[in-house]
């Protein structure tokens, strides 16, 4: 088993008498490598690496240090197959998942690649003459970069390459169950020419690393995805930091009487079952029209009966494993607050220890309420509810009584339902006729609610998480004017 140490200024670092810690791979609970264990000096280390490092790269004209980041994208194609094949292997998502996964950080460094030639500002007239008015685009410095372990290269790369772009240094903290696939991704952008020091990379747990990240002073910004009770702890430690947060989410999939039920059928395994409901998009509600909900239940339940289950690198499986123990006792736990709760579990609800990792049977409830724990909750694992309402009006309010606001589907094949939902729906995100997951780099990212903080990741809005906008004003009239108080002299 390798040992990797620190990534601080375009070299690995082994500081003496560090701990150390294993990533597994979740379907044999085998070691995969092994990384050192950070603490709060080699935070500072990287934080000062980095603020060196940043100048120069910022100096670089944007349309440069887009090239760079184009780079990045060819080189993570080229080895697609690899870096898709160690996504499966550290996290557990069958490799056509894995494949996607990489796909998604090529797609959002290409993209980005392109922010390059645009960063835009606005143009606008000014209230006196011969004066010009602009905005323009600046790097907010060094900032902090924390990421989950369910998409090990797409979101350090949806955060990466914004940051990267707009003239940022980066210090990364990457989830502790899937480093090996942030440090290739560290690598391949050193490699495509991003300098050292630029991007920095410190392993460890929240508590000896993520928290000095956090409440570091000489960091300008934060962003994290994660779950709610990191996030808010990050809120309330970041100070006066730019801070991007998004938190997680209770997805709903409503199916409408008069929709392509098989269609439906096809969302809703993807979205409940897909990563095998480890995604902050997972679909963990149906909600389901009255007239069609035993014929859909039905349908449901035969097909996630007949779900393999087993190595995510054979093309045989259909679901890998949870990514860890905690992972499968939370999810059981709420199986059994279900079945507390009195909803009806009819298929799944126990863990598969005899496979030899961290599996867990994708479950069904029925006859959820919508005020019930499972409900309301966020999982995380293959468990979804199946709730009865009497029409569209009923079920928008379902979908919307919740703490999250993240994404959401309706299928119907009636266009005065989808729009409908499209307007009254509570949520950053709306299908129509597909499933919650599936996002484009090219859209903004995120949601509302207890979701996180308003920041939307990637397209065009991607940008300004990681940018502060200068306002410039350039007077050639040759005199003094005072925009608000010569009044009389714009006449």
């Amino acid at each position: 088993m390798k040992k990797y140490g620190l990534w601080i200024a375009g070299r690995e670092v082994y500081p003496k008498g560090r701990k150390t810690f294993v990533s597994l791979n979740p379907t044999n609970k085998r070691a995969v490598a092994s990384f050192c264990s950070g603490s709060e000096t080699d935070v500072n280390t990287a934080v000062a690496v980095a603020h060196q490092a940043q100048k120069k790269w910022a100096a670089l004209p944007a349309p440069q240090r887009g090239e760079v980041l184009l780079e990045v994208a060819r080189l993570l194609r080229r080895r697609k197959q690899q870096l898709g094949r160690l996504v499966s292997t550290e996290m557990g998502k069958i490799l056509s998942e894995g494949l996607g996964d990489v796909q998604e950080a090529i797609d959002i460094f290409e993209y980005m690649a392109g922010e390059g030639r645009r960063l835009f500002g606005h143009t606008t007239p000014s209230e006196l003459r011969s004066k010009f008015c602009c905005t323009m685009r600046r790097p907010l410095g060094v900032v902090g970069l924390i990421t989950p372990w369910n998409f090990p290269m797409a979101i350090p790369a949806w955060k990466l390459a914004p940051a990267l772009v707009c003239g940022n240094a980066v210090v990364l903290k990457p989830a502790s169950d899937t480093p090996l696939c942030a440090y290739e991704l560290v690598k391949t952008c050193e490699e495509a020419g991003i300098p050292p020091g630029v991007i920095n990379m410190v392993t460890g747990s929240g508590d000896e690393v993520g928290a000095h990240i956090i409440r570091h002073e000489k960091l300008a910004g934060i962003s994290f995805t994660g779950s709610r009770v990191v996030g808010e702890f990050v809120a309330a430690n970041a100070g006066l930091k730019r801070v991007g947060l998004e938190l997680g989410g209770k997805n709903a999939i409503i199916i409408m009487d008069d929709a392509d039920l098989d269609l439906a059928l096809e969302g809703v395994l993807f979205g409940a079952f897909g990563t095998a409901g480890q995604r902050c998009t997972a679909a963990s509600r149906v909600i389901v029209s009255k007239e069609v909900k035993d014929e859909f239940e039905e349908m449901l339940v035969k097909r996630a009966e007949r779900l393999r289950l087993g190595d995510p690198l054979k093309e045989s499986t259909d679901i890998g494993p949870l990514i860890n123990e905690n992972a499968v006792k939370k999810t059981h736990r709420y199986t059994e607050i279900g079945k507390k709760e009195h909803a009806k579990l009819v298929t799944g609800g126990y863990a598969l220890p005899e496979k030899g990792g961290f599996f867990y049977k994708p479950t069904v409830f029925t006859n959820v309420k919508p005020h019930m724990r499972i409900a309301q909750e966020e999982i995380f694992g293959p468990s979804v509810s199946l709730m009865k309402v009497n029409d569209v009006r009923e079920a928008i309010r379902v979908c919307n009584g919740i703490e999250y606001g993240l994404s959401s589907a309706i299928y119907t094949n009636d266009i005065q339902k989808a729009f409908t939902a499209i307007e009254h729906i509570e949520a950053g995100i709306t299908y129509v006729n597909a499933s919650t997951i599936g996002a484009e780099v090219h859209l903004p990212f995120g949601g509302i609610k207890k979701t996180g903080n308003g920041t939307r990741e990637a397209g065009i809005l991607g940008v300004e998480e990681f940018s502060e906008v200068k306002t410039v004003y350039i007077d050639y009239s040759g005199k003094l004017q005072k925009a608000q108080i010569d009044v009389d002299k714009r006449k």
